[in-house]
């Protein structure tokens, strides 16, 4: 097993935010790992979507054979319906299941244009509204920006141009009036800006599920961010999560590491 695995950002933002879900937390102070947490949907798509591009597969087949094996992930209703459709078609959704899944293809492709493409190629199969796409193009790029040796400065003027975000705002300011939200642009933002205000990959997710949210697609996408910016994730923090998840999952990341691990 390689000492650290990609995408694993992602995937403990999600186990460590599931259990404040639907119990928000306003604060940073919280015991990271309990009995309670566990992976969500957010890790499965993620997951998919690790798979469909390792394997050239199709993003509906790969995605809809992942979520009927887990039919209790976490999924919304629109969702669920697509992923038990014989002909599944994209809902208008601008929902942040796109942006929550979207994490492999900021490791895979090299350009911004690739990163970009790929991305709402991603997202379009469910969430095909603008703002559905854009906040999978946003979570990608960000992710390359950051593996790739963008500061922190210049990822934040990409970002807020590029999707017109404002990541100007800081969590004291967003965190009093805040309240869940499943939209793209309700969660993606405020997700990047606990990225921003990070010291490091374990502060990103404590930041981002203090602000009291959809805790665990916030961690998500924070988590994601921050271990591409920060490098390998901390070696306890990735050991927990493993011991959650299913022998086949850990068995796709490591072959993901393997083959996108030096990119």
């Amino acid at each position: 097993m390689p000492l650290s695995m990609l995408l694993m950002g992602a995937i403990a933002g999600d186990v460590i935010g599931s259990r404040f879900e639907f119990h928000p937390h306003r604060s940073t102070d919280f015991e990271l790992f309990t009995s309670q947490c566990r992976f969500t949907d957010d890790t499965l798509l993620t997951i998919a979507v690790a798979d469909t591009l390792l394997h050239n597969r199709s993003y509906v087949e790969t995605i809809q054979q992942y979520g009927r094996r887990f039919p209790n992930a976490g999924f919304g209703g629109f969702f669920r319906r697509w992923l038990h459709s014989e002909n599944p078609q994209p809902y208008s959704s601008y929902g942040n299941g796109s942006a929550m899944r979207v994490s492999p293809v900021g490791w895979v492709f090299n350009s911004v244009e690739d990163v970009l493409k790929e991305a709402e190629r991603s997202a379009a199969i469910t969430h095909n509204h603008p703002l559905g796409i854009q906040g999978a193009q946003a979570v990608a790029l960000a992710i390359f920006l950051a593996r790739t040796g963008s500061s922190k400065q210049h990822l934040k003027k990409e970002i807020s141009q590029r999707f017109d975000y404002n990541l100007d705002q800081t969590l004291e300011e967003i965190r009093p009036h805040y309240a869940f939200d499943e939209t793209c642009q309700g969660s993606v933002p405020q997700s990047i800006i606990a990225f921003l205000e990070s010291n490091n990959l374990e502060d990103a997710i404590r930041k981002a599920v203090s602000l009291g949210g959809d805790a665990d697609t916030q961690a998500c996408i924070a988590g994601s961010i921050a271990e591409a910016f920060y490098g390998a994730v901390p070696e306890t923090i990735q050991e927990e999560t493993l011991h959650r998840l299913p022998p086949d999952f850990v068995a796709i990341l490591e072959e993901f590491t393997a083959r996108f691990g030096n990119t």
